[in-house]
């Protein structure tokens, strides 16, 4: 006997066909298709909602402490990399001393 495919079981689908679904299986699905239009719907309605509220107001004084803040960061790295300069300079130096040392 020659097997079928896909297209050839597709043509014996009618409506005299019969699926062998459950009704536990139907109300399922029903159940989820509701339960994700629901969700869907529900998240448009917010997504809407926060698109009417109104930006956050940032004010002069907070974006003063901000860029202070961040200054002072900068700063504080560019003194740790000088300290860190000198550390090397220092090393170099002494590792300069022990190989002429050595000789």
């Amino acid at each position: 006997m020659k097997k079928r495919s896909a297209i050839d079981r597709l043509d014996s689908f009618g409506e005299d066909t019969v699926l062998g679904l459950s009704v536990k299986t139907l109300v399922a699905m029903g159940i989820t298709v509701a339960t994700m239009v629901s969700m869907y719907m529900t998240l448009q309605a917010e997504v809407n909602i926060a698109k009417e509220l109104p930006l956050p107001v940032v004010s002069r004084t907070e974006y003063e402490l901000k860029e202070e803040l961040v200054r002072e960061a900068v700063m504080e790295t560019k003194e740790d990399i000088s300290e860190i300069k000198d550390q090397m300079t220092r090393i170099e130096d002494r590792l300069y001393e022990l190989k002429v040392g050595k000789r």
